[in-house]
């Protein structure tokens, strides 16, 4: 099994390797076997991009007989099916985001319906990704997600509660809340948000400690989720929320249904709700229509909020979406500067955020041991994406997949360092 793109992409796989783990097939995932799915992104050039040299690297490896078949599913595959399939014949077959029984019997395998919860993780042992709902019905004009992954669709809570308790019972202390719109949760089954719901049956699963939020759409954000982040000890207090671009041309353009003002509003109450929140987001530049007046909004705005996390991205013109109708009119080496220069922003702003850290002692679970280093995190930090908390092991012992206090004796941009105060009871 291999995986390319983002974390939704990783619990899908799971999903399969679990189904066929259930069949009594033996899987691996990023390993060599001699049958070959590969689960691919088609979100924007570059993911594409990688996706499509994946497949020609293992269909290459099937005509020198290295692997027997090889199998394509994922988000490329749901969108560009009928070319991927005249361009790369050599593959066995494609299969969509929705076409998992299909695929499992092109593998020799029954899809198991019982399988609630069932899954082979890729994840270090203490955490997991937990996807709470599938699909998109935002319009944004720059996202092909809908095309791929279809309509908004939620899954109940008590099956997300058994998959939780399944998680914890294999170990897992914490769950990063996944789906392509977290803030639309339960609309569809229930007729109403039901986030807060949710967060507050999955805090009462025994053995999770930490339960993390990502992807929030700002637009309809239910508050409620704020005053259950604020009671309830095991919600971190952590959001990520894309907002992609603060300028009122560009929001208005990108259909993203909010202004400047009601998303710094937003902000606002957020921080007011829950003064300990980190927040992270992510932004686009370079949009079609972007001008540099545009920029400069984003970019003092930037300055102004603060944010503890940030990533910054360049504008792909992706076709079926409804912006591939405007002109790409801004060249990629501006979209590139503009990138850098919001992520210098960011830079300063993490390393002044990170040296107010020195002295304090923070709780950290500990994901793994890399060189002289165990690498943790705080609850303020996702996996992959945020900062990481590296304490020395040729002084230090630490479980790995445990929680331990840790002072924080230096801190860079996007990294801290401390050593341990005291090990925290399992």
């Amino acid at each position: 099994m291999v995986t390319l793109g983002c974390s939704k992409n990783v619990y899908d796989s799971e999903v399969l390797m679990g189904q066929l783990k259930a069949n009594y097939k033996e899987v691996v995932h990023e390993a060599e076997g001699n049958i070959v799915v590969v689960n691919t992104c088609g979100f924007i050039a570059n993911a594409k991009e990688e996706s499509v040299n994946t497949i020609l690297e293992y269909v290459k490896q099937k005509e020198e007989g290295i692997v027997d078949k090889v199998f394509v599913t994922g988000c490329l595959s749901e969108r560009y099916k009928p070319d991927l399939e005249a361009e790369i014949p050599d593959v066995d077959a494609y299969f969509g985001t929705t076409a998992l029984p299909q695929l499992l019997k092109a593998l020799g395998a029954d899809y198991k319906h019982e399988l609630i919860g069932e899954r082979l993780t890729t994840t270090p042992k203490n955490y997991a990704y937990l996807k709470i709902a599938e699909g998109c019905d935002r319009p944004c004009s720059f996202c092909a997600i809908p095309l791929m992954r279809g309509k908004h669709r939620s899954t109940p809570i008590e099956d997300l509660v058994v998959e939780a308790e399944k998680l914890a019972a294999d170990g897992v202390k914490e769950l990063i809340l996944i789906a392509q719109d977290l803030t639309y949760y339960g609309l569809d089954l229930y007729k109403e948000r039901r986030l807060a719901e949710l967060l507050k049956a999955l805090a009462k699963v025994e053995g999770i400690e930490w339960i993390r939020l990502h992807y929030a759409f700002p637009t309809g954000f239910p508050m409620d989720v704020l005053e259950v982040m604020k009671n309830e000890p095991k919600i971190c207090n952590y959001i990520d929320i894309p907002l992609q671009h603060i300028a009122d041309p560009i929001l208005k353009s990108m259909r993203r249904g909010t202004t400047r003002a009601k998303t710094t509003r937003l902000l606002e109450d957020f921080r007011r709700s829950v003064p300990d929140m980190t927040i992270r987001t992510t932004l686009i530049v370079g949009y079609p229509g972007e001008t540099e007046a545009d920029f400069e909004v984003l970019r003092e705005w930037v300055k102004a909020m603060r944010f503890e996390r940030l990533g910054c991205f360049t504008y792909s013109h992706e076709e079926n979406t409804h912006a591939y109708q405007l002109e790409d009119d801004v060249p990629e080496d501006v979209k590139q500067e503009r990138a850098n220069e919001i992520m210098e922003i960011q830079s300063q702003i993490s390393w002044e955020l990170n040296q107010e850290k020195l002295g304090k002692t923070f709780r950290c679970l500990i994901d793994r041991k890399e060189g002289n280093y165990f690498v943790g995190r705080t609850e303020y930090d996702s996996p992959d994406v945020d900062n990481e908390v590296l304490i020395d092991a040729r002084e230090h012992y630490l479980k790995i997949g445990g929680f331990s206090d840790v002072q924080i004796t230096e801190a860079t941009d996007f990294d801290l360092y401390g050593k341990p105060s005291e090990i925290v009871a399992e």
